[in-house]
């Protein structure tokens, strides 16, 4: 079995004991989260799309780690002005695993 479920404005399937890195959710490791929006649940005999969400369907999932991806370095520079700026940005993530799906 499967679903798709939406978190952090991103969809993803998933299925049983998949993990997968997300965007950062409240919690500690060792925690777990339920994920409400559940988009499409499929199996091996039938399909339930949702209308946008399946009812009375989530999913559980295990906290296995938070943490910040590697630094993205932004450069900008006007050419012939002498003007260079340097940023750079680590993006917080949550390293989750599906422990159950429900219907």
């Amino acid at each position: 079995m499967y679903a798709v479920v939406k978190t952090g404005g991103k969809q993803y399937r998933v299925s049983m004991g998949d993990q997968l890195r997300v965007e950062k959710l409240p919690g500690a490791v060792g925690d777990e989260v339920t994920l409400e929006e559940v988009l499409m649940l499929g199996g091996s005999d039938k399909v339930v799309v949702g209308q946008p969400k399946v009812d009375g369907a989530s999913v559980k999932a295990k906290i296995l780690e938070q943490d910040r991806a590697r630094k993205v370095i932004v450069y900008k520079f006007l050419k012939r002005k002498d003007h260079h700026k340097k940023q750079g940005h680590r993006q917080a993530f949550t390293r989750i695993q599906i422990t159950d799906i429900q219907v």
